[in-house]
């Protein structure tokens, strides 16, 4: 029986980690008493006597909690910002090449963001393959709904007498400062981060991260991008999807409430669309750190994940 506790269980993407783990049967979670939850005594001996702990926490609190840690068999998954391109940690996106033995292997694991997640699925097989140059200028539009936000945004979404303005998608991050830009741009090899437009749009979940690629950019063509994905992604939770459109259509929410990654490749020789679609709380949020979860206990890293049948 491994023991798991989940600092910061009271937030969005906690909650949903609490959730999921809380059936399983192989697992002791580690809660602690609404009174004691954020005493730093208690914290810090749930946190040395876990086997995994999870850190959902901002990042300046991560930071604090990775200090409190004593105990070298304390294996850290940390959900913020704050060591996802830090020294000694490992970045938390299994498919990248040879990553799930890292991950298996290691104390400190930083899980992705999902804005970063769509847009590295989709530009590191690229750049690792040499189809894209590391100094690639590139675009990045990022649509997600709005549990994104956290617990605040949710609640102003679904508020009775809210801003007509949240009726219609809303375009953010706009001094193109956004945190998820330095992960982006780091575990892809990039030399420049790309310009970024991140929109959230009026539904609870879902995601679609699209770059936009010229012909030009390219030391290939576009059927050499489909098969640098089909080598990279052959499941079980990413897969590149041969042909996938809704009837001309793509929608962000078509994999809602699930775990896995959809990649799929339109437009023509000129002009390259790459789509990245999953859903912000799963790979792009706790369905991650599940599997990454999953990869430090030695199990089939889809155990307790929701994953769709793919053809």
């Amino acid at each position: 029986m491994k023991r798991i506790f989940i600092d910061g269980s009271a937030g969005t993407t906690g909650l949903r980690i609490r959730e999921r783990l809380a059936i399983r049967k192989e697992i002791e979670l580690v809660i602690l008493p609404e009174e004691l939850r954020k005493d730093p005594s208690a914290r810090r001996d749930a946190l040395n006597g876990a086997d995994i702990a999870f850190l959902c926490l901002p990042d300046a609190a991560a930071i604090e909690a990775v200090a409190l840690v004593e105990n070298p068999n304390t294996a850290i998954i940390d959900t913020s910002t704050a060591h996802r391109t830090a020294e000694g940690w490992v970045y938390g996106f299994a498919e990248l090449p040879g990553q799930r033995p890292r991950i298996a292997a290691s104390k400190r694991i930083a899980n992705p963001g999902c804005h970063a997640s769509g847009f590295i699925a989709l530009i590191a097989p690229l750049t690792y393959a040499g189809l894209l140059n590391k100094d690639a200028m590139l675009c990045c539009t990022s649509l997600t709904g709005y549990s994104g936000g956290g617990k605040k945004m949710i609640a102003e979404y679904e508020a009775e007498g809210r801003s007509p303005l949240l009726d219609a998608p809303r375009q953010y991050g706009l001094g193109q400062q956004h945190k998820h830009l330095k992960e982006m741009a780091a575990v892809c090899g990039l030399t420049r981060a790309p310009a970024f437009m991140p929109i959230v749009g009026d539904f609870y979940s879902g995601m679609e991260v699209s770059v936009p690629l010229f012909s030009g950019q390219l030391n290939g063509n576009i059927d050499d991008v489909r098969a640098a994905y089909r080598a990279a992604y052959a499941g079980p939770v990413v897969n590149f999807a041969e042909a996938a459109d809704e009837g001309g259509f793509l929608s962000a929410g078509a994999l809602s409430g699930r775990d896995d990654m959809e990649i799929s490749v339109s437009g023509n020789e000129e002009r390259i669309l790459v789509t990245a679609r999953f859903d912000n709380l799963g790979k792009g949020a706790s369905g991650a750190a599940i599997q990454n979860m999953n990869l430090l206990l030695g199990l089939d890293e889809t155990e307790g994940l929701v994953i769709g049948v793919h053809g």
